[in-house]
Parts: structure tokens; sequence; C-alpha cells
């Protein structure tokens, strides 16, 4: 195994906050508690109060999903404190990040416990999320490397706006995976994990946490599904405040959301005078709630909030109060989450500030790039640096057919470049002294002179790709692995294909390179 690092800024789609989190935490520490990346920032973090009460509540309901698990008892211990992350209970495990989620849980649990403090790592599994169009498939590869979408062929019974954890879809797509992942060497082995977790009758949420279960086994990591009526029972007095003092809370969010954006940043979440923060459950659908004027209305419905704090068992959180409510109900110390998550966090923050009086670390996930070793050494023969790969497979053919010029031929144009360039320097000059205008009319000329010359050495590359058939097959696969349909590989393509190549050791070596005190982005050589 081998990995090297790719700083994030040189990683496609990377935000301005999340940068500034990582790499420059002085240009946002008013918007975040802790730095990243750091155990003294957990130590730091884990220093609260958490109810004992609350805790004993907390491990009565979380016992059955974790049966056996010696972290529970660890968890009942009055001062342990939790390393959270979570994902949305997508088809098959659900995006590669996931795993690396959990995994980075998971070390910085162990970094805290070797530094004194009781922690144990948890999985909070999405199971209230309600767009059941962006679980309800899984992206894979083959032998060839190229991107094969899986999708359930059945849709829910019921509306599009019941949580997506409760249903069961009827026949999950297996026969499909293993057709997609026919060659591979252990996928035979993947298949049988996923008919395990995916049984006939398992809903979303029973199969994921089946399969992320297995997946981790060695780790202990502890479940939470927040759908869990003893956890819902738990949360029903801050769901019910936060009914009561809704105007209050809108009110600081729309300005933090304002702040952002005049900063440079972006807000995750538009947020408005009529956000209400929560959804209602009524009937086993999701229905969105405005507030105007005190009161809330559910479609054709109004309710006081005195109807609806009544009703607290009934009411979700909204993308930004869900992380609140989470901590209200974990002694949560961090969260570990991707760039998007730790936005969310920013903008909560007001939240945390006024609900709970406390907030976690915000700690990035690892980002991952697996490739096996035969793609490594095609990006050597190339001399193709991992950002070099991160573009389109037009773009990464380009690049390849410029590195196959022979080198004289490569000389030559680009003293060709060079010697034009300085031709046109010197003509430039000449014709300011003599009138002006002549020199502008020289500009508009160069850049179309500068565009040919580049034309025919971009031509030149291609012709000479054309004539290397294996050099067009290489450009291919490694797209089609490294950055698939112009999404990074960890965004897109589930674990599955991964362990299907690399095989059940493949999960043991990346929680070896898990480094919670490097952000960067690791290209790994397995």
């Amino acid at each position: 195994m081998e990995c090297f690092c790719v700083r994030q800024t040189d990683v496609p789609g990377t935000s301005k906050l999340f940068a500034d989190l990582i790499y420059h935490f002085d240009r946002v520490a008013d918007l975040y508690p802790f730095p990243t990346g750091d155990v003294n920032s957990l130590v730091a973090a884990s220093r609260f109060d958490f109810p004992d009460s609350r805790r004993a509540q907390l491990v009565k309901a979380i016992t059955p999903l974790n049966q056996g698990n010696p972290n529970l008892a660890r968890l009942a211990k009055p001062g342990t404190v939790a390393i959270v992350t979570g994902q949305q209970v997508g088809l098959f495990s659900g995006p590669a990040y996931t795993v690396f989620k959990a995994l980075t849980a998971i070390k910085a649990a162990r970094a805290l416990n070797e530094a004194g403090v009781e922690a144990v790592p948890i999985f909070w599994l999405a199971t209230e999320d309600h767009d059941f169009a962006e679980i309800d498939n899984a992206w894979v590869f083959g032998t060839d490397h190229q991107p094969a979408q899986i999708r359930l062929k059945s849709e829910p019974t019921s509306g599009s706006a019941r949580p997506v954890g409760g249903i069961a879809p009827g026949p999950y797509p297996i026969d499909d995976l293993r057709a997609a992942l026919a060659g591979l060497p252990f996928a035979d082995e993947t298949v049988e994990l996923v008919q395990r977790a995916y049984s006939p009758g398992a809903t979303m949420g029973s199969a994921f946490a089946q399969i992320v279960r297995e997946l981790l086994a060695p780790y202990d990591i502890l479940l939470v599904d927040p759908m869990a009526p003893e956890l819902i029972e738990m949360r029903a007095p801050l769901m019910a405040e936060v009914i009561q003092r809704t105007s209050e809370l809108v009110e600081p969010l729309i300005a933090r959301s304002k702040e952002l954006v005049t900063r440079g940043y972006h807000a995750q979440v538009l947020v408005d005078q009529q956000a209400s923060l929560t959804f209602l459950l009524d009937g086993g659908e999701r229905i969105p709630l405005k507030h105007a004027k005190g009161e809330f209305h559910a479609g054709h419905h109004k309710y006081s909030a005195a109807d609806l704090a009544a009703r607290a068992r009934d009411l979700s959180p909204n993308a930004l109060l869900r992380p609140v409510v989470q901590d209200y109900l974990l002694p949560t110390a961090a969260y570990i989450g991707g760039p998007a998550e730790l936005a969310y966090l920013a903008q909560s923050q007001v939240l945390y500030r006024a609900l709970l009086g406390r907030q976690p670390a915000a700690f990035p996930r690892a980002f991952f790039t697996l490739i096996d070793e035969r793609s490594h050494k095609r990006m050597a023969r190339y001399g193709l640096s991992p950002s070099d790969v991160f573009v389109t497979e037009q773009a990464l053919q380009a690049r390849v057919g410029a590195r196959l010029v022979p080198e004289p031929l490569r000389a030559r144009l680009d003293q060709t470049r060079s010697s034009v360039a300085a031709t046109l320097d010197a003509l430039s000059g000449d014709l300011s002294r003599f009138d002006i205008s002549l020199a502008s009319a020289l500009d508009t000329s160069r850049r179309k002179i500068e565009y040919q010359v580049s034309k025919i050495a971009r031509k030149t590359a291609a012709q000479i790709l054309m004539r290397d058939e294996q050099a067009t097959r290489d450009a291919h696969s490694l797209s089609g692995l490294i950055f698939p349909a112009k999404h990074l590989q960890e965004r897109l393509y589930s674990i599955l294909p991964f362990l299907a190549k690399f095989g059940p050791s493949l999960i043991g070596e990346i929680e070896s390179a898990v480094r919670i005190d490097c952000p960067d982005h690791q290209f790994m050589v397995v």
C-alpha cells in the first residue's frame, strides 16, 4: 500500500469555507468552536456535562441495534464521549465515503482514548431523510472501470415524503449487482455480503445498518437509528422548545446566512422568515411546516405553537436543526463530516448556542481515491499527477496525447511558441512607439495567432493518441476509475466494487491509512 496526498484546494469543487476551515482556521474561528485535525481539540471538546439520566435512556434505546457491542458498556459510563458520524441509508451502503467517515470516527475515538478520555465511535443512520430518489441507486464498476448505475426497480407504495429508513421497496437488485461486478476477483464474496444485508423484506434502514455493521465489525462502532421510538421520545422536549422559540431562533439564522455570503462563503440552507426548522410527521408522511405570526401552516392546516408542542413526538428536524437534535441525544465531542456537512455547522452554530450551550468539534472525514498498481503505473507512464486526472475523459486524453509527443517535436513546438511570443512582444513595442492604435490591433491578432500555434500542438497530440490504441484505452480506464462521470470517485462509487476488486482486507488497509491530523485528499495505491 502506498499513499500520496493532494491538497483539497487542488481537488475539484472544494468550497472556500471548507478550505479555510482545514487550512486557515483563524479565518473561521468565530464560526467553529475548535480547530480541526488536532487531538488537543478533541480533548478540549470533551469537557462538557451530559445528564446521567439521558445517558441511561440513550444506552437503553440503542441496545437492540447493538447487541453484543462492548462499546455499549463504555458509553454507559459517566464522562464517556462520542465521536459521531452518519450518512443517508443509501442502497448497497451508499457512496464509498460512508466507510471513510466511519473509519475516521473510529480513529478519532481511538486517539481520544489514548489521550486519556473515554470515547466511543457512533454512526448515525439518517433514516429520517425523505428524498427516496437520492438513495434508491448505487454506482459500481466492473473490470473495465466504467461506471454502471444500479437502481431499485420498485417505487415506495406510499408518498415520496415518507422517511426512507422504514421503506421496504421490494426485491433488491442483487442480480444486477452480480452482473456489474462479474470478473472482479472478489465479486462473489461481495455479492454474498450484500445478500446477507439486503434480504427480502429488509427496510432500507435495516439493510444499511446490517451492511455497515458487517463491514466495520472489527471496530465495534455503535449504530443509532433516530427513528427508534425511544429516541423520538427522548428528543420530544427539545422539539417542543424549538416550536415555542421558532421566531427567536430563525432571526439569528437569517443573519448568519447573510454573514456567510458577505464573507465570500456560502449558506448551505436558505433561511427566510417563514422557516420553521421542523417537519410534521403525519400518517407516515413528512409535511413541511411554514411559520408566520406565531402560527404554523402544513398544507391547508393551521396549528398554534401549543398545538405542535403537544405533538412534539410527531416533529422531525430540518437539516440545520438535525445536528443539534443529534448532539442533544448523544454526548458528542466531535462530528466527522464532509465539506457540505461541516458547512451546515457554520449555520447551525447559532442554534447550538441557543439550545444546547455547547457545540462539538467539526472534523473533516478522510478523503481517498483508491487505485490499483496497474493504474498507478499508467499514471507514471504518462507523467500524470492526481490533479491531472481530475478532469473530463476528453481532457485527460489530450493530456496523455501531449505526453506522447516525441521529445524533439515537443521541443520544436515549445520553441515555436516562445519564438512567436518574443517576436510579437518586439513588434508590439515598435508599434506602440509608432501608433498606439496599431498596437491595440496587434493585441487582438496576437490572441488569434497564439491560439493557432497552440491548436497545432493540440492537433499533434490528438493525432499521436489516435495512433496509440493502448494509450486511448489507458486514458479511458483511468478516467472511469478516478473521475467517473466528472465526479470524485468516493462520491459516486459504492465501496462494493473496491471490495470486489481488492478483497475484504481493503477496509483494514484504509483504516490504517486514515489520519485525523491531515485533511488532504489521499491517493491510495492498493
